[in-house]
């Protein structure tokens, strides 16, 4: 499967958050890093071209640094260097009031939102891979 593909085959409703949210990462990427899909999403990593020993769970794969996903009741963004930088949580978590109303939802390296009116996906991602 392509990103592309990933993205065709989404709901009507998801396409243009996550074609949004995709052209913003690749406009900041790193040089580096590629685009792929990574456990069925979209995955940004470090490759092993520049990182050979791969993901430390499984080094057959590359490093993962972000992704995007389709859930099931929600798009969520995996930032897998957020908890690394405190600068980085500290701003993501000081400006997410200024966006939304509601309790900002966070797994481990992860921020889920059902409705994409009241996100703040493109700040935060501007700012994650910058």
């Amino acid at each position: 499967m392509t990103p592309a593909l990933y993205l065709d085959q989404l709901a009507p409703e998801r396409q243009q958050p996550l074609r949004t949210l995709r052209k913003i990462i690749l406009d900041h990427l790193p040089a580096g890093f590629e685009e792929c899909i990574s456990y069925g999403m979209l995955g940004y990593v470090v490759p092993h071209s520049s990182y050979p020993a791969g993901y430390h769970c499984d080094p057959k794969l590359p490093l993962p640094f972000l992704a995007l996903a389709s859930q099931k009741s929600h798009i969520a963004i995996y930032h897998m260097g957020i908890y690394a930088d405190e600068d980085l949580m500290a701003w993501f978590v000081s400006e997410w009031p200024r966006h939304s109303s509601k309790k900002l939802d966070m797994g481990k390296a992860a921020y889920g939102s059902k409705n994409p009116k009241t996100s703040l996906w493109s700040s935060s991602v501007n700012c994650a891979v910058k």
